[in-house]
Formats: C-alpha cells, sequence, structure tokens
C-alpha cells in the first residue's frame, strides 16, 4: 500500500521481529490460515453441509467425485492465501518438509529449522481449534446420528475433517501409505522447486502462490484418496494433537480403528520428511544440475583464451 501503516507495537519493540522471531510469526499465522481453510473445507463437506440439511440425508458424504474435488479445491485455496500471508517475510513454508527440503539444497539456515517447525505446528494445532470452535455443533450433531464404532461419542468420520488416515484397502498396512506420504511430497517439493527457480521457467508477478495452490491440488486428485494427503507433518500432527485433547483420545494417537489401522500417527510425519528431501534431490539432479551445466557452458573463457583450456594426459 501506498499509505503509511503505523505499527500496532511500540518501535522499540519492533527491532526483535526483524529477525527469526518475524519469520516464526508468518509461519505461524501462515500455518493458521492453511489450516483454518483447509480444515473448515472438510468439516464443509463431512459435518455442516450434511447436517444444515444441504445433502440428501444428514450423514449423506462422498457419494461422487464432485465431494473430493470441493476438499482438494479448499486445500488448493488454503495453500495459496497461506503463502501469500506468509511469504514475504519468511517464504511461507508452512510444512516442516518445504523446511527440511530448503535446508538441504537451497541454503536455508539449519539453525532456523526447528524454531519454523515448532512455529508451523502451533499454527496448526491453533487453526484446528478454530475450525473445531466454528464447527464443533455441526460434528457433535453427525456424531450423535451416525452409527458404528466410537471413541468418547466421536467417530474417525469427523476426525477425518482434522486428520488423516489409510484406506481400507491397505488392510492396516504400513508400506501403502507410507510410500503414498512419500510420493506425494517428493511431487510438492520438486514443482515448488521448478516454481521458484530462475533458472528455469519461474512463475512470474507474484503467481508462485497461485500455482503452489494448484500443485496441491492436483496431488490431491490424483493421490488423495489412498491416505488424505497429508504431505506435511504440521498440518497432520498439530490437528491431531488438538482432537486428541478434544476427546477423539485413540483415534487420533496412536491413530487406530479397531479392525482397520492400528499406531498410524507418524507416517504422516515420517513419509513427507523423506518425500520432500527426496522431491527436491530428483529434481536437482535431473534438472537443477542441467541447468547449472549450461549456464557454465555458456559463460565465455577466461581473457587471454579463446577456448578453454583442456589438459591431455602424458603418453
Amino acid at each position: 500500500m501506498a499509505v503509511d501503516i503505523p505499527p500496532l507495537v511500540k518501535t522499540s519493540r519492533l527491532r526483535s521481529r526483524g529477525g527469526l522471531l518475524g519469520e516464526c510469526m508468518a509461519e505461524f499465522l501462515g500455518t493458521f490460515v492453511l489450516i483454518a481453510f483447509g480444515c473448515g473445507v472438510v468439516a464443509m463437506a463431512v459435518a455442516a453441509l450434511p447436517g444444515s440439511g444441504r445433502a440428501a440425508t444428514s450423514t449423506t458424504i462422498f457419494l461422487a467425485a464432485g465431494d473430493w474435488l470441493l476438499i482438494a479445491w479448499g486445500w488448493a485455496f488454503a495453500v495459496m492465501f497461506g503463502v501469500y500471508v506468509a511469504g514475504g517475510i519468511s517464504g511461507a513454508h508452512l510444512n516442516p518438509a518445504v523446511t527440511l527440503a530448503m535446508a538441504l539444497r537451497r541454503g536455508f539456515s539449519w539453525a532456523k529449522v526447528l524454531p519454523y517447525w515448532f512455529a508451523q505446528f502451533v499454527g496448526a494445532l491453533t487453526g484446528a481449534a478454530l475450525v473445531y470452535l466454528v464447527y464443533h455443533d455441526a460434528i457433535n450433531a453427525f456424531d450423535r446420528t451416525v452409527a458404528g464404532p466410537k471413541v468418547n461419542g466421536h467417530t474417525n468420520t469427523t476426525f477425518s475433517i482434522f486428520a488423516t488416515f489409510p484406506a481400507p484397502y491397505f488392510h492396516g498396512g504400513v508400506w501403502g501409505p507410507l510410500i503414498d506420504q512419500i510420493v506425494g511430497t517428493a511431487f510438492l517439493l520438486m514443482l515448488i522447486a521448478a516454481i521458484i527457480d530462475l533458472r528455469n521457467q519461474a512463475v512470474q508477478a507474484n503467481l508462485g502462490p497461485l500455482i503452489t495452490g494448484l500443485v496441491v491440488a492436483a496431488i490431491g486428485m490424483a493421490y488423495g484418496a489412498n491416505a488424505g494427503y497429508a504431505i506435511n507433518p504440521a498440518r497432520d500432527f498439530g490437528p491431531r494433537l488438538f482432537t486428541y485433547a478434544a476427546g477423539w483420545g485413540s483415534l487420533a494417537f496412536p491413530g487406530s480403528v479397531s479392525g482397520a489401522f492400528s499406531g498410524y500417527w507418524w507416517i504422516p510425519i515420517v513419509g513427507p520428511l523423506i518425500g520432500g528431501a527426496l522431491g527436491i534431490l530428483l529434481y536437482d539432479l535431473f534438472i537443477g544440475d542441467v541447468l547449472l551445466a549450461r549456464t557454465t557452458l555458456a559463460q565465455p573463457p577466461p581473457p587471454g583464451r579463446s577456448t578453454p583450456s583442456r589438459t591431455r594426459p602424458e603418453e
């Protein structure tokens, strides 16, 4: 904006916000926005729309692909807005897998990794708390209406508003969901690396957040049903911790449904961290190194040489 905006706090206290503290505040708020809109759209699809009389019955969800598209596009907008909020200060990682990948291959300070992770987890937990505050009546009404296994009166269906779980066809196995999270997050980081790489066809005119949101939508549409496409440890762990405290109990930790899966909580944490590192390494191996080689070859030879010198082994 062209006008001067006065600070909300005393000028003498602003100095500390110019460094790591300010970056962590941005990561907190950006992740809060991400979860508030992302989990919010799932709450709409799962509990609010059916309970408000806008579906065939009070428990009607996921009758067609359109229901899934609502969630996929909702998460896309959530990511986009979160990145727009925090991007100018912290780079808008909003995801521990992104922070780890940036430290691994993009020169991000390792000393900032843990503070960023903490801010992201707290932002995600707070965003989940806001969604529950707004939608707890709809959630409780849905849980009362639905029959089936419950923990403290809550169902796994309403738990899915906040965190993820594997599809039944994995039969409680670990490797299927773990591979799914590795693959999904690898694509996320591979494409983020392409979007921000100025040597490549980087996105211009501040459209990076929009394209990043489209990446998340594409991952959700292509791979989402396997395990809910968390692809972000903070996005899953923060809301999972909140739901545990709010009464979902074992559905959250250790992440178990009798006869379906058990001890699932760690997979959306470990899988994305592995996948994020793998994705940026693959981008650099197949694309980044090629771009660097082309840039190096295009440089003029040193003064006094018409062609690069080559050494020949003695005969």
